[in-house]
């Protein structure tokens, strides 16, 4: 298909109207030159394929065909699983094959900036490296499929709160360290076809107008070469839009929209060539699925069986104490909690499936062990009924141990509106402190889309948090509990203790239409390690019913310069007694001192299936971006001179092995002397050492102290006169020496000389 031939044979009012959709789901299509009508629909854990386009919407609020729920990205990520989740997204391409579906919406991969955002239960990740990989992996699993994916929302949509007005005010470090990599992986990794910017403005501007973003960034640095589309009623201006680099307008405009491209272009304003492009993007990929659009069979009882196998991989055993888990089939257990029975699984809005069948729990585990059971407390609403209170109390005595089913209510956590709070609902915790006084033997599996707060988690034995792990939950969730699969899930996210430790706290969600990103590139564990604070679970955290050892670490290179690859070993152990899933993570740390960093910095990770006994190597590869930081200076990745140290851990907080390494840079941060550089400053700079001891010691003679006979005077004396020099500007030392102006620009420009 020569696509640029067919553009030039549209007429300019075809060519706008190809620049919006024709309705809620819909491309719109030309007829005269065989161009078909192509649709797109939500995602990302499975369709929301809704036939009616005239009765759509972007909400969740209509009904949409039957489909399968796969486990939503707050759990897929959980499950550290690049291989698994990329089967899911093969699986998900396939259904859109059979129901024409040409591309689907999804990954979200913003990042998990605060556990309040509404959205959480939908993103991947607080880390940007883990949310990049498990992203790629998706979509490389959707487009073998020959089906597109839209990667959103391109970018700092991190909150409900006035998602569709409010500005993202955010320095560009901390844009490139932590928000936009997870988008960047994707791109360079995975090619997705499309890239959805998101509502909010970024530094004042619209995503949808904002040239840095969707062209600069996006296609001149990253080299995106498929359509930017717009979210649904994410476009203010759409000629600047359409100039900036958004494609595609989503959904329809009633023409509005495009009668305003074609006065553009007819006066002059927008050069035609830039909507060539735009329509050219568009047409690449609606060919692209059209030339291999297959139809096929959407098996849900098959969909529905693998949604079940997936959500095993995702579920985080959090604490087993005693063993209170697995549960022996042979003891009489109490199953307390609607939750049980009515089981929540996704979240509100937009990604919200009209599922094929859904599992509970209570009915499979019934067929593995012997199970009483009380509603306790309702899984819809926060409400305290005494009588469900007296029956679940009763309950819990009666059994060898008892398995609490907590969670979030549907009307706690979707799009459109952030939580404001962390808290469970109060009957829940309530009726958990009271079932604690009649049996100490209790575990507690949580369904929630994001952290919640756990006032009785030191009292509990078992927490297993299951996330919103789709619609086959409940078959899984027996499993995992009965023992019959290994839970093998570790944290995409840290668990505070308390709303008030998170790191955005003081700023979230923002005021008078402005959410300040102050804390920075401190998000997640970075902010909770710096501080050294405690936290309720860290990041990457995870248990097993076996045990895992790291061992035999090493590292291999061919050279010592920051662009040579770091290849880094270990053998892997399962020193326990059943077989297991081990999730091996790879984190570094900055020891150089150059700049402000975290303490480490996840940059590898790989899982790993062990039979009791066994032992494997694992390898993960380490590159020149592994090791840099974002130099606003350079305006580039610079990873400075000097020591690292490379650390393996089964989290964050629980590193097993670690080694040290040395790095030559092969760049280094502009210098330039002037009088207003410090002596401090100078006195670094390996370059200048020698000269600094030969020009600008002998001037700083005279702060070399006193004569003070009190040893204890004269070492505060020396430091004050130490600390004075360090951080005194060169035009100071004329106030201080006999030196003049003209000797001090002399001395600047001599060492200015030297540097070069």
């Amino acid at each position: 298909m020569d696509i640029k031939k067919l553009v030039n044979e549209m007429t300019l009012e075809e060519k706008a109207g190809m620049c919006s959709g024709k309705d809620f789901w819909h491309l719109k299509s030309v007829e005269r030159l065989q161009i078909p009508e192509v649709m797109v629909s939500d995602g990302p854990h499975g369709l929301r394929k809704q036939a009616d386009a005239e009765e759509g919407d972007h909400l969740g609020i209509n009904d949409s065909i039957t489909a399968v729920c796969f486990p939503a990205g707050c759990a897929v990520a959980s499950s550290f699983d690049r291989d698994l989740i990329r089967s899911m997204g093969e699986t998900i391409g396939e259904e859109c094959q059979a129901e024409n579906v040409s591309v689907v919406l999804g990954p979200a991969v913003n990042i998990k900036r605060s556990p309040l955002c509404g959205r959480n239960f939908e993103y991947l990740s607080e880390d940007p490296y883990l949310a990049g990989e498990m992203a790629a992996s998706y979509i490389n699993g959707v487009q073998s499929r020959d089906v597109g994916v839209s990667i959103k929302h391109f970018a700092l949509n991190n909150q409900e709160h006035e998602r569709m007005s409010g500005s993202s005010e955010a320095d560009e470090r901390t844009i490139r360290e932590i928000y936009f990599p997870a988008f960047e992986t994707a791109v360079k990794k995975a090619d997705p076809w499309t890239v959805m910017c998101s509502y909010n403005r970024i530094n004042g501007t619209f995503a949808s107008e904002n040239e840095w973003l969707l062209t600069k960034v996006l296609r001149d640095e990253w080299g995106f070469k498929g359509y930017v589309m717009s979210d649904w009623g994410a476009v203010n201006d759409r000629v600047k839009g359409l100039e900036a680099g958004m494609d595609l307008e989503m959904p329809a405009s009633g023409g509005d929209n495009d009668r305003l491209i074609v006065e553009a272009v007819k006066n002059g304003t927008l050069p035609e060539e830039k909507l060539d492009l735009a329509v050219e993007r568009i047409l690449n990929i609606l060919f692209a699925y059209e030339e291999k659009k297959r139809g096929g069979v959407f098996d849900r009882a098959k969909d529905h069986k693998k949604a079940a196998e997936i959500a095993e991989e995702c579920m985080v055993l959090l604490k087993n104490e005693e063993s209170i888990l697995p549960l022996p089939k042979k003891e009489k257990v109490a199953f307390i909690g609607e939750f049980a029975e009515k089981p929540r699984f996704q979240g509100g809005g937009s990604s919200h499936i009209n599922c094929f069948a859904i599992s509970d729990t209570l009915s499979p585990a019934r067929e593995m062990g012997e199970i009483l059971y009380a509603k306790g407390f309702p899984a819809d609403r926060d409400e305290e009924n005494e009588k469900d209170f007296e029956e679940a109390l009763k309950c819990a005595r009666k059994a060898e141990r008892v398995v609490v089913f907590a969670g979030l209510p549907d009307s706690f956590e979707s799009e459109g509106y952030d939580r404001s709070h962390m808290r469970l609902p109060e009957c829940q915790n309530k009726l958990i402190e009271k079932i604690l006084e009649v049996n100490p033997r209790v575990a507690v599996v949580l369904h929630n889309g994001a952290p919640v707060e756990m006032p009785w988690a030191s009292r509990v034995q078992g927490i297993l948090e299951a996330y919103l792990c789709g619609e086959a939950v409940g078959t899984a969730l027996a499993r995992v509990l009965f023992g019959e699969a290994n839970p093998s899930g570790h944290l995409a996210e840290t668990f505070p203790l308390r709303l008030e430790d998170t790191p955005c706290y003081p700023y979230f969600p923002g005021k008078r239409g402005k959410a300040y990103y102050a804390e920075g590139i401190f998000t997640g564990y970075r902010y909770y390690e710096k501080k050294g604070m405690e936290v309720l679970f860290p990041f990457g955290h995870g248990l097993s019913y076996t045990d895992f050892e790291i061992g035999n670490m090493k590292i291999e290179r061919k050279g010592q310069k920051d662009t040579d690859p770091v290849t880094v070993l270990a053998d892997v152990t399962n020193t326990g007694s059943r077989a297991g899933k081990a999730v091996v993570q790879l984190y570094v740390s900055d020891r150089t001192d150059t700049e402000v960093r975290p303490e480490k910095e996840l940059k590898g990770f790989v899982k790993v299936l062990l039979s009791p006994g066994e032992k494997k190597t694992v390898r993960m590869e380490l590159d020149q971006r592994s090791f840099a930081y974002y130099s606003t200076e350079l305006s580039d990745w610079f990873a400075p001179e000097g020591e690292y140290v490379v650390r393996l851990g089964f989290s964050s907080a629980d590193i097993r092995a670690e080694q040290a390494i040395t790095l030559e840079a092969g760049k280094k941060l502009p210098f330039q002397v002037d009088p207003t550089t410090t002596v401090g400053e100078l006195m670094e700079h390996p370059e200048l050492k020698s000269m600094i001891e030969e020009k600008v010691m002998p001037i700083l003679a005279v702060f070399g102290g006193g004569e003070d006979t009190d040893a204890a005077k004269e070492a505060v004396s020396r430091e004050m006169a130490e600390a004075m020099v360090r951080y005194m500007p060169i035009r100071s030392l004329r106030s201080f020496t006999n030196a003049t102006n003209e000797e001090l620009l002399k001395l600047c420009g001599e060492l200015n000389a030297a540097l070069k």
